[in-house]
């Protein structure tokens, strides 16, 4: 249940996630991301058949749905009713019934059942202050087992204060022009301006300090980061 110190995670993830036009197109402005590579990394870690995964801000269900067909159970929780819809239709369509959709965020869910297996969030982090990101880590740590597995794919800052002009040139310099087909130098920009990605050197102390070891991370072009941290 939030608290009234809480912020509405709703409201900070934007209103184009309450938007039907931008939720059909979500998919391929996202670039279809393939889900094969994380599936191998919870396998590598010992995620199982039997497991229990949670897929936090799962969105339309990219992971989701590719999880369900590896693993027992999976719940996808998403604080957009609209984006929960679409993803319930995919999975009706798909015939696949061990997806529970649960609407909340990271601040809010609470989770039914023993420790899971491993949680997978991609591209949400950021929508929270530091602050924010710090009880967020710290409420993932608390769902996992021991020896659980977070896998965390963010837009997160691996460049000095200084440096910023120069890796955001180039980062925009890759953009698409076409908003349909993917995300824009404009949009990069607003994301900058009005999101909360962090610092690479600000958020690994966070996950240390909810007692979860960052076995591997990878950057691509200063501005896009994937972890795998296991919990103690």
């Amino acid at each position: 249940m939030a608290e009234a110190w809480m912020i509405d995670e709703l409201a900070y993830a934007g209103h184009e996630h309450l938007d039907p036009g931008f939720i059909t197109g979500y998919d391929r402005k996202q670039g279809y991301p393939d889900p094969s590579a994380d599936l191998a990394v919870l396998a590598e870690h010992g995620v199982g058949e039997d497991a229990t995964v949670v897929d936090l801000a799962a969105g339309t269900g990219q992971f989701t749905l590719a999880a369900a067909r590896r693993f027992r159970r999976v719940v996808a929780v998403d604080v957009s009713p609209v984006m929960q819809d679409a993803l319930r239709g995919r999975a009706e369509n798909a015939g696949l019934s061990n997806i529970e959709l649960v609407r909340a965020g990271f601040l809010t869910y609470e989770h039914a059942g023993p420790p899971v297996d491993a949680v997978y969030t991609r591209n949400a982090l950021h929508q929270l202050p530091d602050f924010f990101k710090a009880i967020a880590l710290e409420r993932i740590a608390g769902l996992l087992r021991p020896g659980g597995v977070l896998r965390l794919h963010d837009l997160i800052y691996d460049f000095q204060p200084s440096e910023a002009g120069r890796v955001f040139d180039g980062w925009f310099a890759g953009a698409v022009s076409d908003p349909a087909e993917g995300y824009t130098a404009e949009e990069y920009a607003e994301h900058v301006r009005t999101e909360f990605s962090t610092f690479r050197w600000l958020l690994e102390p966070m996950i240390a300090a909810v007692g979860l070891r960052i076995v591997d991370s990878r950057f691509q072009a200063g501005a896009y980061g994937a972890y795998t941290c296991i919990k103690a």
